[in-house]
This record gives structure tokens, C-alpha cells and sequence, in this order.
């Protein structure tokens, strides 16, 4: 195997210069190795041939035997195209071609038998394939053709001449070039004890299976490994990190725990809170450092349990840091944390780009010498001049805001590791938090606070705008507030969606009486705190923002969410846009707006935001609909995750068989040392080599 990842793809028979460069730049393919590993996304059945007459546009791939009686071009200019008339001796249907006509006419010849492969359908009530592979009959042996793979190619490939056909017959030169045995990457008992299929088999039949369920055993074998080899990863790292990793030793829970807790708690905590509370206790007082991920739907009450184990750590003589990221986020954890804590001797600053001059120079000083007891900030607080004097708690506000980098500086600000609590409203599903988290302890808040009111959802076409804007101008004049979410800044050419600038000029027109602001990603940042401040102290009356106010900001008042083309989002976006209202005591809705006639993923988007508030819920719908890699958050967390073949949305059940087997090798050799796992050893130490592993602060 290490033979084939030094050989340049340009050396395989058929590649040559001009190929390996399209192939380097256009799929990442630079070695043998790269091509072995680069899977086809489907196979075809080869096997069968069709008549004329059991075809229906509905069907997918087919192939018919026949032979071609003429060719005629029809239309003009760009709607002309080349049609075949084909028949299988029984029936006729219509082959089309709209680019590379000449190709065709030179070299498909009358009267002589060909396999004519592609996806059926109907124009003109006449029976037609598009662009469909020709071959000769007597150069395919469809009997050992099996399952056909197919592998994606780009426009810039397809143009040069590099199809999905050309990839296969590089894979099988691949193959036929091979001179020894592929080896193995999994222990032999694994393999045996897993029943799965040989390494080199399972490559092979990934590529040119000649059954389906051959297939199917193949990829049992590829993702068991790919996943396999994360979790085993996860796992040793999490374990040495409780073994080898000292943490700072919090032994009690002391006079300002209790006093707010007895005489300042704003409502009682709910079971979910007090659960985490105590394993969060319990990590702190353990002796090994604190490494938790906090997940809690939006409105789940996480704040309060932030300040309470902060809280923890002043009674223990630390320091406890909360960053932010957004400055209007740190404010209103600021103002929380002071209006919660009233009178009690805990002085809590804020650290953003605003705070400047005197102010500044007194939060810094009092963060060196310990009077600052609880700091707030953004990502200035990881700024070089930033000092604790005895830093010994971080917590992270919507985590995935923030770079791998940047969490790591803030962690590194004291000698011993200080405790780490990352948090998130975004609930993430149990197989991507197994393998995005794997080494995070994982504590979930799934209760809401007593007295808040579930957001109604409901759904409204676009065509009945008037009625939405009468129910909106009652709320307003009950002085409520409310926002109005636009999927694109400016307009754009190819959708036909609506855009906040012309949203903004419309809602003037609509509502001339209230106050209107805006903003927008595209704004400088001055500018769109002014307009979030202007909306969270009451002075504007209807937001009208793109996604920008999706995270964290807390307005009371706020009691309807407009969702415009609510069809171009996502679950899990709707779901975090849905939580900045429901925040007060006042019943509050979120209206989803969307165009009439809805795909039917959309359809099942509305639905399920329709039916449920419960994020967890959501977000395992949104994982199935969109896959892992589309989540927000995903592609920042930190830990290398670029699966080959494994979907951590269909394939749960490897994801948890993987995890169980790694578990149960590393409770019988923690440290790999056993002969017969010397080629885990080996590979892991390949993998950090390639991965800077970031976990520990993820």
C-alpha cells in the first residue's frame, strides 16, 4: 500500500501529463493510491437488457439492444440537436444529442447492432434517451459487466474529455497494474472476529462489484475501518487525557454558590440543569481537568448554569472567563450576569474592541492582581496583553463561532489547564457528537425553564402577504416587536427569492408608522451593532435582518419571527432563526413564508418545523436531509472529519459498532502494546502525523 501512495498518478498507462493535471487539480488525485480510494458515488446493473416497449420515464438507468435506422437534425441554433431513430426490432424510441453531433454521425454506422445505455423519458409523447452511451454489441460482455460504477467528474473534466468511463478504465488499469496483494489495515482477528471482507476484495468489489449485495459487504468492510480508525483515535486521546492531564482541584462549593443560589436564583433550576451541575461538579473536583461540551436547546437556561460554576471557581479562588462571539452577545451576558448577581461582592468586566482607554487599562490591571473575579468578552480576551492572575474556568459561548486557534490561545493562559465548558444551542446528533466530540464529556440540557410559552409555528404562502401583514401591525401595536429574515442581500439573477434590501424598502411602504432597521453581513461591524442595539433597547420595531441575528442575541420583546423564502434554509437554521423569539412571557410565532408550489424536501422541512420545537429532534431530521458535512459548525469543530464513504446520517449502526470495538480493544491493551495490535498502533501514529488533532480544546 505505501507503494502505491508514492507513485504519481501520471505514471498509471492511459493518464499521462495533460489527464494527471486535471486529475490533481479537478478530484485531488495525485497518486495510485488516491485513485484506489476515490469511489464510485453509484453502480448500475449491466446485466439486463430491456425492450423498447417496458420502458416508462419513470425508470432509472436503462439498456436496450437494437439498431439505428437514421438521423435527422432538428431545431435551430441553440435548441438544435441531433436525433437517432433506434429500434429493437419491435418498437422505435429516439436517441438525442445536443453537443458533439459530428462524433456521433462519423462514427455510429446504420444497421449494425448496438447497446444503447441511459434514463428514459418522454417529449412529444415520443419515447427518448438524452446523451446515451453507445457501445458496439459485440465489445460488451454484459454478463460479466456486473455492476457499472459511476464516478463523479467535473465540467472542466467532462470538457476535456475525462468522463465517469474514463475514470473506469483508469480503476481498472489500476488494478490490472497491481503487482502484489493489497495488505491488510485491520488486525487479522478484527477481521475475523467482524466477519468482514479482506481489505483487497473489499477494494476491488467497491469498484466493480457483480452483485449488489457483494457491494453491500464491501462497503461494510470500508466504512467499519474509516469509522473504526476515528473512534479509536477519539478514544486513546480522551483516555490518556484523563489519565495523564492534571486539572485544577475545585474541592467546594463555597459562600457565593450558596448565597445566589438560596437568595438570588431568578427561578428554579429544572432537573436537566441540576443534573448538569452535578457532573460538571463532579468533573471539577476530580483532579483531572474539566473537558465538556454543553448542549441545550436555545431558551434551555445555559446561562444560569454558566454562572453558577463560575460561580464554583470564585469560591475557590480562580478566575472564570465566558467568551462570546459576537460584542452585542457579550453585553447581554454581561448585564445578565450583574442583574442576577445584584449586590453580591463578585465584580464581573467586559472585554470587546469597545472597551478602550481607562476603562480597558482598569479591566486588565484587575484581571492581573485578581480582582476581576468573572471576565466576558469576545475573542479580545484571547489578545496578547490579556493576563489572569488565576485563571481557572473557560467557557465558550456557541463554540463553532470560534476557530480551533483561537480557542487554543484563551486555554493556554494558565500553567495548569484551567476547566473548559463549551456550549451550543445547536443540539447535535448523537452520531456526529460521537464523532465530532468524541473525546468531550457531553452533559444535555433537555428541559425548558417553567413558564415559557413554545413558539407557534405556522406556515403562510407568499401570495397572502396582506393577511400576514394585518396579524403583524396588531402585534406591534401591543408593542411587540418583530423580525423579518431574508435569505440573500441583493438580488439575485438566477433565484428569485426575496432580498433584505428590497425587503427593507417594501416594510417602509407597508408599516410608514414604525420604526424600520436593518442588517446584514455585508454591513461594517459598527454599523450592525448600532442597528442590533437600537432593536434590543426598543427604539426600532421591526428588524429586518439576513441570518446574521441567528445566534444568541436576547430581545424579550421580540414575539414574531418572519421567515421569507423559509424554503432556502435549513432545519437546523430555522430552528436556531425560530429561537430568537419565545424569549418573554408572551405567546410568540414563527411564520414561515415559502413560495407555493415547494420541492418535497422543502414540503418536509415546513412539516417538521410545523410539528415539532424540539431541537434534538430537528437536528437528527436536518443530518438525514442534508448529511454531516453541510451542518453548521461541522467543518470548524477541530477534528479532521472528511469520510471517503461513511454518512454519519445512514450509517448510525456502523458508527456505534466502530465505537463499541474500539472500546473493547483499548479496555484489553489501553496502550496497544499487544503483538497482535502493533498495525493499530502503527496507523494511528501515521493518522497524527497527517492530523493535527485539535480535540482537546474543540
Amino acid at each position: 500500500m505505501q507503494d502505491l501512495k508514492t507513485k504519481d498518478i501520471v505514471y498509471l498507462p492511459g493518464v499521462g501529463p495533460a489527464r494527471s493535471k486535471l486529475l490533481k487539480e479537478q478530484l485531488n488525485i495525485h497518486t495510485w493510491h488516491d485513485l484506489l480510494y476515490y469511489f464510485p458515488y453509484k453502480h448500475i446493473d449491466r446485466t439486463r437488457l430491456y425492450r423498447i416497449n417496458e420502458l416508462t420515464s419513470d425508470m432509472p438507468f436503462v439498456q436496450v439492444k437494437g439498431r439505428f435506422l437514421s438521423f435527422e437534425e432538428m431545431g435551430a441554433g441553440r435548441k438544435k440537436r441531433l436525433v437517432g431513430h433506434f429500434t429493437d426490432g419491435q418498437s422505435l424510441m429516439d436517441l438525442v444529442w445536443f453537443n458533439a453531433t459530428k462524433y456521433i454521425t462519423k462514427t455510429i454506422k446504420l444497421n449494425r447492432d448496438y447497446i444503447i445505455f441511459g434514463r428514459p423519458g418522454v417529449f412529444n409523447g415520443r419515447l427518448q434517451v438524452s446523451h446515451p452511451d453507445v457501445d458496439p454489441a459485440e465489445s460488451l460482455a454484459l454478463g460479466k459487466m456486473g455492476m457499472q460504477p459511476y464516478y463523479s467528474v467535473t465540467e472542466k473534466m467532462k470538457k476535456a474529455g475525462l468522463s465517469s468511463r474514463s475514470l473506469e478504465h483508469f480503476t481498472q488499469t489500476l488494478f490490472q497494474q497491481m503487482q502484489e496483494p493489497i495488505g491488510e489495515t485491520l488486525p487479522e482477528y478484527l477481521v475475523r472476529q467482524m466477519y468482514l471482507m479482506p481489505l483487497g476484495q473489499a477494494l476491488k468489489s467497491a469498484h466493480y462489484p457483480e452483485t449488489a449485495n457483494e457491494l453491500s459487504h464491501a462497503m461494510l468492510r470500508l466504512k467499519f475501518e474509516e469509522l473504526f480508525y476515528v473512534q479509536l483515535s477519539i478514544l486513546r486521546y480522551a483516555r490518556e487525557r484523563h489519565s495523564l492531564r492534571r486539572g485544577i482541584i475545585f474541592p467546594r462549593v463555597g459562600e457565593n454558590f450558596h448565597t445566589f443560589y438560596n437568595h438570588y436564583l431568578p427561578f428554579p433550576l429544572t432537573d436537566a440543569q441540576k443534573r448538569v451541575i452535578r457532573e460538571m461538579r463532579m468533573d471539577m473536583g476530580s483532579g483531572k481537568q474539566m473537558n465538556r461540551l454543553l448542549q441545550g436547546d436555545v431558551g434551555s437556561g445555559k446561562t444560569l448554569v454558566a454562572l453558577l460554576l463560575l460561580l464554583i471557581a470564585v469560591d475557590n479562588g480562580y478566575q472564570g472567563c465566558l467568551m462570546a462571539p459576537t460584542e452585542i452577545l457579550a453585553e447581554q451576558h454581561l448585564e445578565t450576569f450583574r442583574s442576577m448577581l445584584k449586590d453580591m461582592p463578585v465584580r464581573v468586566e467586559l472585554l470587546t474592541g469597545m472597551v478602550k482607554g481607562k476603562r480597558r487599562t482598569a479591566v486588565l490591571e484587575g484581571l492581573r492582581n485578581g480582582e476581576v473575579n468573572i471576565l466576558v468578552g469576545t475573542h479580545a480576551v484571547i489578545e496578547d496583553a490579556v493576563g489572569f492572575q488565576r485563571l481557572g474556568l473557560v467557557i465558550i459561548d456557541e463554540q463553532h463561532r470560534f476557530g480551533v486557534a483561537q480557542r487554543a490561545r484563551l486555554w493556554k493562559k494558565n500553567t495548569v489547564a484551567p476547566h473548559v465548558l463549551v456550549m451550543t444551542a445547536t443540539p447535535i446528533p448523537r452520531t456526529l457528537a460521537m464523532t465530532l466530540y468524541g473525546d468531550l464529556d457531553v452533559s444535555v440540557i433537555d428541559q425548558l425553564p417553567p413558564g415559557r410559552k413554545p413558539v407557534k409555528t405556522l406556515h403562510w404562502y407568499d401570495n397572502a402577504s396582506e393577511g400576514l401583514y394585518r396579524d403583524i401591525h396588531k402585534q406591534v401595536q401591543q408593542g411587540r416587536q418583530v423580525y423579518f429574515v431574508y435569505p440573500l442581500i441583493k438580488e439575485s439573477e438566477k433565484m428569485d427569492l426575496k432580498n433584505v434590501e428590497e425587503g427593507y424598502a417594501h416594510l417602509q411602504k407597508v408599516f410608514p408608522d414604525y420604526k424600520i432597521g436593518m442588517v446584514h453581513g455585508r454591513m461594517k461591524p459598527v454599523q450592525k451593532e448600532e442597528e442590533m442595539r437600537k432593536f434590543v433597547s426598543g427604539q426600532t420595531q421591526i428588524l429586518v435582518a439576513t441570518t446574521v441575528i441567528e445566534v444568541g442575541v436576547n430581545v424579550p420583546n421580540a414575539s414574531v419571527m418572519v421567515i421569507q423564502n423559509a424554503e432556502r434554509f435549513g432545519l437546523s437554521q430555522l430552528h436556531q432563526l425560530r429561537g430568537r423569539v419565545g424569549r418573554g412571557a408572551d405567546q410568540s410565532y414563527c411564520i414561515l413564508v415559502t413560495n407555493y408550489q415547494l420541492g418535497k424536501t422543502s414540503t418536509k422541512r415546513v412539516q417538521i418545523m410545523t410539528e415539532t420545537n424540539d431541537g434534538f429532534e430537528i437536528a437528527e431530521a436536518d443530518l438525514k436531509l442534508r448529511g454531516p458535512g453541510d451542518l453548521e459548525g461541522t467543518k470548524q469543530s477541530g477534528i479532521a472529519f472528511d469520510l471517503k464513504l461513511a454518512n454519519l446520517a445512514r450509517d448510525g449502526q456502523i458508527v456505534q459498532l466502530a465505537r463499541d470495538t474500539a472500546t473493547r480493544v483499548l479496555d484489553e491493551d489501553p496502550s496497544l502494546a499487544h503483538p497482535e495490535n502493533a498495525l493499530l498502533k502503527k496507523t494511528l501514529e501515521e493518522l497524527r502525523a497527517d492530523e493535527m488533532n485539535w480535540s482537546s480544546i474543540s
